[in-house]
């Protein structure tokens, strides 16, 4: 009977030595990422390991937990085939490991026990100074009660009454002392179990704890191996928790008009597996896994609705949103977006741009960065620098009363249309100094991109109702009011400004009622939206007033809600 057990124990260990023998096993290492604007990344591994031909299987481990099995790409040496792969998320059980005591805990526990110690031995003491007074006092009472006589003492009672006395000093000195040691001890105690509270970071000797891994990709491939060798793997796959969104930090000097443009991504991933060591490719595309044929329709033409952006931009603009401007050098009434600012904290910027290449495709652009980074898998957004560009740029004011009582101080850029440039929120620093936010929308079509750069305090502006000028008139069918405003801007600064300050007046879409503009006072007119542009150009210190005058004619037993 034991010689069966012993055969039938040798053959399991024989099938289990065979089984270790066909399997081979790697964890895998991630080299290189492809990060796509908004979402999306294809990630790379490799792993290295010992194969023969006994061996039928490959477990790697170390992928992505999210990972799209579809787009999964494993490339083999020549010598292997590679029958079948089967991918799942593998969950590592938890390890026991004992807990290591702080070197510096060991001390002060030692430390605590050695005082605690003294102090009980001075307790003890006391207790035993106490003791014999007590009994001494009592013994000496005794004796001169049952000795003396009870009207004169004796000398020798005199002479016990004086040594009881000295003894009762002596021991009442010792335990004052005693006592003064003990404070002195108690207060290194508090101490230490202060310095104990601070510095205890882990648990009792005698007590283990619980390490978990966190869980990782796995895939168990199917081979035919022809020869023994180490063989190299690789392995790329598509995850989409993974993107980059763009930020810009724009530096102004107002002196100059230089302008530095420090394109930045913020990068967030969150697949299961921290990027360590890693090179990156940033994307300006995005992944199209379309396979079906494409069959044409209808083309109709339609409006541009940028929909990728159009939450950040929301959650950018503050105030009165876009409003629309001319190029203080054009004439036409072409519209330009222009932002307003919110306030953020300051990003400091430095450049990687020596490590950056820029590859331009069709379609995208890549920005390669030579360079390993490390980004841990906790969905945190990581900044990254890609390039710097220097611009030049012409400041200048911009203001609409009617809407807003301040002035605007806003950079004219040119040649921007080269910079590879994204939808993006944009950190606003002048002369070293940080204004606010702002928002860069590289779709507009016009050769100038403005950047509005926050409330300008140095340019007052003043819009007023010419209350003498202002009339209302009635006849027997019509009311017909006149309106006209005076518009002051006055230039608090020690240098020349260029301003462009805008207004409106009213237009109608009933037949009943009409509008006239009587007075612009030079402004360019766009009659399409009712909107006056005057170009101002004004010395230190100096004021102008522009004064615009409009009618408005409609039937007298009708009123207008919004005509103010």
């Amino acid at each position: 009977m034991i010689k069966y057990f012993i055969c039938l124990a040798s053959l399991f260990i024989s099938v289990a030595a065979n089984a270790q023998k066909d399997t081979a096993n790697a964890k895998s290492t991630m080299n290189e990422a492809t990060v796509y604007f908004g979402y999306g990344a294809e990630l790379t591994h490799k792993a290295k390991l010992n194969i023969n031909t006994n061996t039928k299987y490959i477990v790697i481990d170390k992928l992505s937990t999210q990972l799209d099995q579809n787009s999964l790409q494993i490339s083999c040496p020549e010598s292997v085939s590679l029958l079948s792969q089967q991918y799942s998320v593998y969950y590592p059980t938890a390890k026991i490991k004992p807990v290591v005591k702080n070197p510096l805990i060991l001390r002060i526990n030692d430390t605590i026990k050695k005082l605690t110690k003294s102090v009980a031995a001075i307790q003890n003491k006391i207790t035993i100074e106490e003791t014999t007074m007590n009994r001494t006092d009592k013994l000496i009472e005794s004796t001169i009660a049952t000795s003396i006589n009870k009207t004169a003492l004796t000398a020798e009672v005199l002479k016990l009454i004086e040594f009881n006395n000295a003894k009762i000093e002596k021991n009442k000195k010792a335990i004052y002392d005693y006592q003064l040691n003990i404070a002195e001890l108690e207060e290194q105690l508090t101490e230490l179990n202060i310095r104990l509270a601070d510095a205890s970071k882990t648990k009792d000797d005698d007590e283990e704890e619980e390490i978990v891994e966190k869980p990782f990709g796995r895939i168990i491939m199917q081979v035919v191996c022809r020869q023994s060798m180490d063989a190299d793997f690789s392995f790329s796959y598509y995850t989409t928790n993974a993107g980059w969104q763009p930020i810009y930090d724009i530096r102004v000097n107002s002196k100059t008009n230089n302008l530095k443009l420090v394109y930045k991504a913020s990068l967030i991933q969150n697949t299961g597996i921290d990027w360590q060591k890693t090179k990156l490719t940033l994307s300006t595309g995005t992944p199209n896994f379309t396979t079906t044929a494409p069959l044409l329709n209808a083309w109709y033409l339609q409006y541009y609705v940028p929909q990728l952006y159009g939450k950040l931009k929301e959650a950018v603009i503050s105030g009165y949103g876009q409003n629309s401007m001319q190029s203080f050098t054009d004439n036409d009434l072409e519209k330009v977006e222009v932002t307003s600012l919110k306030k953020s904290k300051t990003i400091i910027p430095s450049t990687l741009e020596k490590y950056t290449t820029l590859k331009e495709g069709i379609l995208n652009t890549s920005f390669e960065i030579d360079l390993p980074y490390d980004i841990m898998s906790n969905g945190l957004a990581h900044s990254i620098n890609i390039k710097e560009e220097m611009l030049k740029s012409s400041l200048k004011n911009y203001a609409v009363p009617k809407l807003d009582p301040e002035a605007y101080l806003v950079a004219e850029l040119t040649d921007w249309q080269n910079l590879d440039l994204i939808p993006g929120n944009a950190n606003i620093i002048m002369d070293d100094t940080y204004i606010g936010k702002s928002f860069i929308d590289p779709n507009s079509t016009a050769d100038t991109l403005n950047l509005s750069l926050g409330k300008d305090k140095r340019v007052s502006v003043k819009r007023t109702l010419v209350k003498d000028a202002t009339t209302s008139k009635n006849n027997a069918n019509n009311t017909k009011q006149t309106f006209t405003y005076d518009l002051v801007v006055k230039n608090n600064k020690v240098k020349d400004i260029n301003i462009i300050l805008k207004d409106q007046y009213p237009l109608s879409n009933i037949a009943e009622v009409e509008v006239e503009l009587i007075d612009s006072d030079g402004a360019l007119i766009n009659t399409d939206l009712g909107v006056l542009t005057w170009k101002i150009t004004l010395k230190p210190g100096e004021s102008i007033k522009k004064r615009f005058k409009y009618t408005v004619k409609y039937p007298r037993d009708k009123k207008i809600i919004n005509l103010k």
